[in-house]
């Protein structure tokens, strides 16, 4: 019970001093050592609606499977491109969640997920641009105990069928025209913070870290993540096909397990992608 106590007293404050829609978003502590941290200084448009938005629900209706999306404003060009995108949740135990880097394959740099937020929070996306311009776009979310609900399925069974994993793509692929694709990893992706209603017990944090995704051995994504992400970690991402190629995905856990999956396509005017491997 004395982990109990302790995990109970680390989120205290986060209840205690829940955000509120009127907060300002700009002048959060948490954020702020955030920004100096890894942007060091450099200016932040608050107002990059022109390059990305980012849409989640104004009230999450399960907190532990929050959806959102990150969408990119413009295609991707070898002249003009996202090349990264940070997720940043004020109010998690970690509030940054990870990080999506993206090259002029990916044809546009926008991703769909879910996330786990354990309070009333202002969310935030930053993108950086090729040029080395940075964007950001908010939203405030009213969702509470995403990161801490109890756990009530077997830990074992879970972490025994962790690393299954389904990529395929969506609809017909047209050579050169960006192409949706999605990819699913059966994990429990742990937070640590969940007790476990039978034994009483916290189960240690354990979740994926990183997922890359390349199309004809081309870089087309890599999500650097944490357990802000929620169970069964799911993804949808874009790419731009050309003849025939393998979209490949590898996911790496924080207990350094590996797991894959392959789609082939063959993209032609019309063309159907083939069955999921």
């Amino acid at each position: 019970m004395a982990l109990a106590s302790l995990l109970a007293t680390a989120l205290a404050p986060y209840v205690a001093q829940a955000a509120q829609p009127d907060d300002d978003p700009a002048k959060n502590p948490r954020w702020l050592d955030f920004k100096e941290g890894t942007f060091k200084g450099r200016t932040i448009d608050p107002h990059g609606d022109a390059v990305i938005k980012l849409d989640a629900p104004a009230r999450a209706a399960d907190a532990s499977v929050v959806p959102i999306a990150i969408n990119a404003q413009f295609p991707q060009s070898s002249a003009h491109y996202i090349k990264k995108v940070y997720l940043f949740i004020d109010e998690n135990p970690e509030p940054y969640a990870g990080s999506f880097e993206f090259s002029p394959e990916s044809g546009l740099a926008t991703i769909e997920t879910r996330v786990r937020v354990e309070d009333y929070t202002f969310m935030r996306v930053v993108a950086e641009t090729n040029d080395g311009h940075l964007y950001s776009a908010i939203r405030f979310v009213k969702a509470s105990g995403g990161c801490s609900a109890p756990a009530d399925k077997d830990e074992d069974a879970a972490e025994r069928s962790a690393g299954q994993v389904r990529l395929q793509t969506d609809g017909q692929a047209v050579s050169g025209k960006p192409e949706l694709a999605q990819v699913m990893v059966r994990h429990p992706n742990r937070t640590g913070m969940a007790m476990n209603q039978v034994t009483r017990n916290y189960a240690t944090a354990y979740f994926i870290r990183k997922i890359e995704v390349t199309y004809a051995d081309k870089p087309v994504m890599i999500a650097n993540v944490n357990f802000s992400i929620s169970e069964n970690p799911n993804f949808r991402f874009y790419f731009v096909p050309s003849g025939s190629g393998e979209l490949k995905a590898h996911i790496e856990d924080t207990k350094n397990k590996r797991f894959d999956g392959a789609v082939a396509v063959d993209a032609r005017p019309g063309a159907q992608t083939s069955a999921m491997k």
